[in-house]
């Protein structure tokens, strides 16, 4: 059983740096976790990625110290049950938009007393060489929950969604919410900032990490600055398209 280094470091008040994970490629994860980065989400709501591959993912994240997070496709039961129990440290969740929605992906992530989360032995549970009750319990305490902030309801009820006490990481989608607020891709919008802002308060307020995605370095040290704890850093398909661009571009005068 895990015990979740990122899940510490946020309630030390410390800042982790990660980036998203396209690619069904253990050797990416690898490079990801010896060039410093702190957690990786691997995500399965775009691009090709299956329950089957995180599995592989998540080994190479662990054999390397570094945190597994899943972005989960939607908030059902079984997507998240599935991506849990083949390991991932922690999950994230998209367009979680009201309180009920927030209640119901604790339910399907923790055990009892917590939620009611299915019982079974797989990778996560050491393939029932673990204690039972001991895995229950590290499991309830370890596993991480981020909560998607990037629609305009759910910007409506981020206090709602705030008040779960299983909640760990408001996590604000940019692009998503420009889209949402009417403004695709304006993501330095003087409402964005509003958003910013507001999901920085609100976290702090009821003893939330906040979470950002942007699209370099630059914007993530400006966004620590600011607060954010949990921030993304593009993803391994743009960041390396974007090098071999840049050298390219170099090469060719």
């Amino acid at each position: 059983m895990f015990k979740n280094r990122l899940k510490r470091m946020l309630k030390d008040g410390k800042t982790a740096i990660g980036t998203f994970v396209m690619c069904n490629s253990p050797d990416v994860v690898e490079v990801i976790a010896l060039s410093g980065a702190d957690f990786i989400v691997i995500d399965t709501e775009h691009g090709p990625l299956t329950v089957e591959s995180t599995q592989h993912l998540i080994r190479a994240a662990e054999l390397r110290g570094i945190t597994p997070i899943t972005r989960v496709t939607d908030s059902s039961e079984t997507t998240i049950l599935r991506s849990l129990d083949v390991g991932a440290h922690g999950i994230q969740v998209p367009q979680v938009n009201d309180r009920e929605t927030a209640e119901k992906i604790v339910k399907y992530a923790k055990y009892f007393p917590s939620g009611s989360r299915g019982v079974a032995f797989p990778r996560a549970a050491d393939y029932g060489i673990t204690n039972t009750s001991e895995y229950f319990r590290l499991a309830n305490e370890e596993t991480i929950i981020i909560a998607h902030c990037e629609n305009k309801m759910g910007y409506e009820n981020l206090e709602q969604i705030a008040r779960i006490p299983e909640i760990d990481v408001i996590f604000l989608g940019p692009f998503d919410m420009s889209q949402s607020l009417g403004i695709p891709g304006e993501v330095n919008h003087p409402k964005i900032q509003e958003v910013a802002e507001r999901v920085l308060k609100v976290s702090k307020s009821f003893g939330k990490a906040a979470g950002i995605f942007v699209l370099n370095g630059e914007q993530a040290k400006i966004r620590a600055q600011q607060g954010f704890q949990y921030i993304t850093i593009g993803m391994d398909v743009m960041l390396l398209s974007n090098i071999y661009k840049s050298e390219l571009s170099k090469a060719r005068g």
